[in-house]
């Protein structure tokens, strides 16, 4: 049967005007046909066109899921954290919510509850990441209790340090629980509020999060660059987030960088926009906790300055003025209408391109709830490419 690309079914919640190119449904998908080249182009082909690609009903084994997962990325071999890094790496705050698996240590096994003999793991109990863990506030135990929720982490897979972050990942449904729809509260004023399918992960595409951007900050973040914090997630692991998920108050609580052992040979700074390596779309790729400073290149001779922010450039070191900024150019992004909660079955593969979305896990579970995953990323080859010199003329 030959692969047909089928538009995803989106809640109502959703701008279908929006969503006209983001998702498909894969259906005649074989999983003994990887290695043809042929299958393999037109699924790459169609990941970057759409950005997530869904694979229903699908029996998938570790390393058929890391061998999908490298064929974007052939040379590259590790997990994008580093294989079992986290593992060793208690102060690491991602470190309680991923597990290698010992026989693929690209695989990593995440969800909720207690697992008992899964892929040569005798017993693990498994955590989802809840937003009080996180945020420097919490929905009330009584409303919680109601159904009502938040966004926990919005982000990319990446280290953002040593390692290029990777191309794809592949996150595959082995259990998933079943639950009444619970409420997402932004609780930032807004009164915005999505409902979702339980235990959903919530993607935003960042082509859409820079459309919708006004004129002066395209012309803003066509010009920037992220410098991320050395070891970021060891650095935040006491600050807190705000209450929508998209970065952090700042308070002082960042481990200062004397007590983290790195080198600035291995820091990275990435532009803000990122460009799709098919359709050459510009997509705003910028992880809202990890960001430590921002430079800014001036804009270019000739144009005007009337409107414009940081017209001559600069650099941007206070962490309240880089997250107040980041917060106003991403916030519009997340917008109920801009949010694909995907509604889990059993079986699902979602493949999605981790240089073009971002995303966030979602929710709580019961005691009793089982949530089992496999989640696979490879730490990238190369590095994402920014804005030409033409994006920079067009947009700044």
């Amino acid at each position: 049967m030959p692969l047909s690309f089928v538009p995803l079914s989106f809640p109502a919640s959703v701008d279908v005007d929006k969503f006209r190119d983001f998702g498909r449904e894969v259906r005649g998908f074989e999983v003994s046909t990887l290695t043809d080249a042929e299958v393999f182009s037109e699924i790459e082909r169609e990941l970057y066109e759409h950005d997530l690609l869904l694979f229903r009903n699908i029996d998938l084994t570790p390393q058929q899921q890391y061998a999908l997962v490298k064929a974007f990325d052939p040379t590259s071999e590790s997990y994008g954290h580093g294989n079992k890094a986290l593992d060793k790496t208690k102060t690491n705050i991602i470190h309680g919510y991923v597990t290698s698996l010992p026989n693929s240590p690209q695989v990593q096994i995440i969800g909720h509850g207690v697992v008992r003999d899964h892929e040569g793991i005798e017993e693990i109990t498994l955590k989802h990441g809840r937003h009080p863990e996180f945020h420097k506030t919490r929905v009330s135990e009584e409303d919680e209790a109601k159904g009502f929720t938040r966004f926990f982490r919005w982000h990319m897979d990446a280290a953002l340090y040593d390692l290029a972050p990777p191309k794809v990942t592949a996150l595959y449904g082995l259990k998933v629980p079943k639950g009444p729809l619970q409420t997402i509260r932004y609780d930032d004023g807004t009164g915005d509020e999505l409902k979702v399918t339980l235990g959903t992960t919530a993607f935003v595409s960042g082509k859409t999060m820079f459309d919708i951007l006004p004129k002066e900050l395209k012309s803003l973040v066509v010009r920037a660059r992220a410098r991320y914090a050395p070891r970021p997630f060891q650095w935040m692991r006491k600050a807190k987030a705000k209450p929508t998920g998209l970065g952090l108050v700042t308070e002082g609580a960042e481990i200062p960088l004397d007590e983290l052992q790195w080198e600035e040979s291995k820091v990275k700074i990435y532009p803000f926009l990122w460009k799709n390596p098919v359709t050459g779309e510009l997509h705003l790729q910028v992880h809202p906790c990890a960001i430590q400073e921002i430079y800014i290149d001036p804009l270019p001779k000739g144009r005007t300055t009337e409107n414009a922010l940081y017209p001559e450039g600069g650099n941007l070191t206070d962490l309240h003025e880089i997250r107040d900024l980041v917060y106003k150019i991403q916030r519009p992004g997340i917008t109920p209408n801009l949010v694909y909660p995907h509604p889990w079955e059993e079986k699902d593969l979602v493949l999605f391109n981790n240089r073009g979305l971002t995303h966030s896990v979602v929710g709580f579970f019961k005691e009793g709830q089982i949530r089992l995953f496999h989640q696979c990323n490879l730490e990238g080859s190369d590095e994402p490419a920014g804005p030409t010199e033409e994006d920079v003329m067009r947009w700044a």
